[in-house]
């Protein structure tokens, strides 16, 4: 018969096997032990009779503690480390929820690095205090004081109650606070009008026609394996980071699969990481999406390009990051006298082509890798069309149109029945 540790340990102490006084006695010694060990100064007994050490602060760096016994003195210390232990920072609690998370790969490396930016921005001071010490309606004041201060956003605002609550959810599975996490959140008040609102032109956000035509005209023009990488996105629409991290397999004449991503972060050293995660940015993300006819010549012109076996944007023995299609693209926005625009305007582009031309909802998605149509017209529809094609739709919209015609009749009736008038008067 098998006996789990449990069991074993209650037939025991039932028996008398092992006397719970005793563990209890041996465990908080271990404990003090602990403590002890945990402290950076020596304990010395002076002339006086009266024992002293140190203990760190804040403020001072340390301060002088003195005592009648050991014990006593060895108590204070056992205290000061406790509440150490038992009652972190908030910066020491974040900082092992944060560590945790990026340990069990729940979030990537470049998660990580904006979460630490993040709270380094918002808890400069605030982080400093005790977890005890602060009350649900402090936390809630603090997230509240934050909009105005930095004078946010509101996906920054998300972000920052994201990282808040993350910790505070920690926080209470350790028992270092009482209250109910969603009680900070639920007493935050922040009208949606509080919120900083960027609001952008149409030509800052997309790519007209006559824009699209000179760059395109040019990287054919004047061939370079980044310029092709700048086609390809005005192709398919793909996010940068997806294109850079595209391998051979994934690649053919008329398709390509998107099967990963880049991230981009800094690392402990403070450099910055560019690595290829294998796996898109969202679940849609996965996706085959399809290359108009008319630029399926792209494939082999990449081909002589890249010196890679593996990815397709490699040369000078390395891949190629997101920072160097940036640069080539705000090169050619600067030659053409055009609004500056990163790669990401170039996929809004696409994706408002796709909606003009009136494509089915369902190609629409699985081309740019949505979930649902909404994110496409709410985020990615924007006007192409300038001043003058705008004034030319309006103007041929017939509501719009004076019908020259019957206003010439309706001048020539009134001038006769002027003419008649006058004819009558001068007859009288």
């Amino acid at each position: 018969m098998q006996i789990n540790t449990s069991d074993s340990l209650n037939y025991a102490v039932s028996q008398g096997i092992i006397d719970l006084s005793y563990v209890r006695d041996r465990v908080e010694m271990a404990k003090r032990e602990e403590y002890l060990a945990k402290h950076p100064y020596k304990i010395w007994r002076s002339k006086d009779g009266k024992w002293y050490t140190y203990l760190p602060d804040g403020e001072k760096g340390r301060v002088l503690k003195k005592r009648s016994s050991e014990k006593r003195i060895e108590d204070d210390i056992i205290e000061y480390w406790k509440e150490q232990t038992e009652n972190p920072t908030i910066e020491e609690i974040f900082n092992e929820y944060n560590d945790r998370r990026l340990e069990l790969q729940q979030i990537a490396p470049s998660t990580h690095w904006r979460n630490q930016q993040c709270f380094n921005r918002h808890y400069d001071e605030f982080g400093k205090r005790k977890i005890r010490s602060v009350s649900a309606e402090e936390f809630s004041d603090f997230l509240e004081e934050q909009v105005p201060r930095f004078n946010l956003k509101a996906k920054a605002f998300n972000n920052l109650k994201c990282i808040t609550r993350g910790m505070l959810k920690r926080a209470k599975k350790n028992k270092f606070i009482e209250f109910n996490v969603s009680d900070v959140f639920d007493a935050v008040e922040v009208p949606k009008n509080s919120f900083n609102r960027c609001t952008k032109e149409d030509c800052q956000e997309v790519f007209n026609d006559e824009e699209m035509d000179l760059i395109i005209n040019y990287l054919i023009q004047n061939q370079s394996l980044s310029g092709l990488g700048i086609l390809l996105l005005f192709a398919t629409g793909m996010r940068i980071g997806e294109l850079v991290a595209l391998k051979w397999c994934d690649f053919s004449e008329d398709t390509v699969k998107v099967r990963r991503t880049e991230t981009c972060y800094l690392d402990s050293s403070g450099k910055w990481r560019h690595e290829v995660k294998d796996f898109p940015k969202t679940n849609a993300g996965v996706r085959n999406i399809v290359i108009p006819m008319d630029f399926r010549w792209l494939y082999n012109s990449i081909r002589q390009y890249s010196s890679s076996e593996e990815f397709v944007f490699y040369q000078n023995g390395r891949r190629m990051s997101e920072s160097g299609f940036r640069h080539k693209l705000e090169r050619l926005c600067i030659k053409f006298g055009i609004v500056k625009k990163s790669p990401h305007k170039i996929r809004k582009t696409y994706g408002t082509i796709l909606l003009d031309n009136n494509v089915d909802e369902r190609l629409v998605t699985d081309q740019m890798g949505h979930a649902t149509i909404s994110i496409t017209e709410g985020y990615y529809h924007k006007t192409r069309r300038n001043a003058e094609t705008k004034t030319r739709i309006i103007s041929d919209i017939p509501e719009f149109q004076l019908n020259t015609a019957k206003s010439n009749q309706k001048v020539t009736k009134s001038n006769q029945a002027d003419i008649e008038k006058t004819l009558n008067l001068q007859a009288l």
